[in-house]
């Protein structure tokens, strides 16, 4: 079966570079193909065809460019490209079927982007059947001297094995540290009207602790070089993930056809790409 490898979407666009400046670090360090896409449509109907076949040469300029900047910026890259004509959305939920990572630009935080995500960033991140990542900004990604960890949101909904698999992965290719965070809520003090008990909030933080601690046992015996730090809070999930300071990559799980409330959280506010991963997904 073809394998598309790492498949960034491209449009010639400050934070579509961006994102294949990250897809390229992705597929280098992964030892996958590069697959580069870019969707282009005809908006006008019928319309004359000498147009039609001007657009899609400007197409096939743009996706020319996006894959020999990949090529000249990387060292031996097998960089592939895929023009589709149609839906960006479209083509790439249907790559990410038999890829093993998808990454997706995203604008910066204006006053649209804070309200809601871009469009087809947010299409495949709440439906691609792989791991998507989401870089936002413009140019090129910065270079750190010293890169900060990857950190990890997990709660207990079943989608935290897939999420650890994916940070330990990016942990251990890119040499960095992982932090693992788990935010715990004390249940209701009363309950229609009717006063409960009140519940422990030490006994409800060292639950939280132990659920944390046993989670990771066996991760940090497949990941033995990877250094794991588990936190846990009583702050909401997005507070204590953004908190962390100078992030490399921040990994997070989200039910499949929608966004979690932190991964949507994550992906309008995070500072850092974002990946979203799933159940079930080829990730270590």
């Amino acid at each position: 079966m073809e394998t598309f490898g790492v498949v960034v979407g491209y449009d010639g666009s400050d934070h579509s570079m961006q994102a294949l400046d990250w897809s390229m670090d992705e597929a280098e360090l992964r030892r996958l193909p590069l697959t580069v896409c870019h969707a282009w449509q005809w908006p006008y109907g019928g319309g004359d065809q000498s147009a039609r076949e001007s657009l899609r040469r400007a197409a096939e300029h743009v996706l020319w460019h996006g894959a020999d900047c990949a090529r000249a910026s990387s060292s031996g890259l097998d960089v592939r490209s895929d023009l589709y004509e149609g839906s960006a959305t479209e083509r790439l939920e249907a790559l990410s079927g038999d890829a093993d990572l998808l990454v997706v630009g995203c604008r910066g935080l204006g006053a649209v982007a804070r309200a809601v995500v871009g469009s087809v960033a947010a299409h495949v991140a709440a439906h691609a059947s792989c791991p998507v990542i989401v870089v936002r900004g413009k140019g090129s990604l910065p270079r750190p001297s010293h890169p900060g960890p990857i950190v990890a949101g997990v709660a207990d909904d079943g989608k935290a094995e897939a999420v650890l698999a994916f940070a330990c992965t990016e942990a251990a290719m890119r040499g960095l540290p992982l932090v693992v965070i788990h935010a715990w809520d004390l249940p209701a003090a009363s309950w229609r009207g009717v006063t409960i008990p009140a519940f422990d909030p030490m006994a409800a933080r060292n639950a939280a602790e132990d659920w944390l601690a046993d989670l990771l046992t066996p991760w940090r015996k497949k990941a033995p070089n990877v250094t794991i730090e588990a936190r846990t809070t009583l702050s909401g999930a997005g507070d204590a993930l953004a908190a962390v300071a100078d992030t490399t990559l921040m990994v997070v799980g989200s039910p499949h056809g929608r966004f979690g409330s932190v991964a949507a959280a994550m992906v309008r506010q995070a500072r850092c790409p974002v990946a979203i991963v799933r159940q079930g997904g080829r990730t270590f």
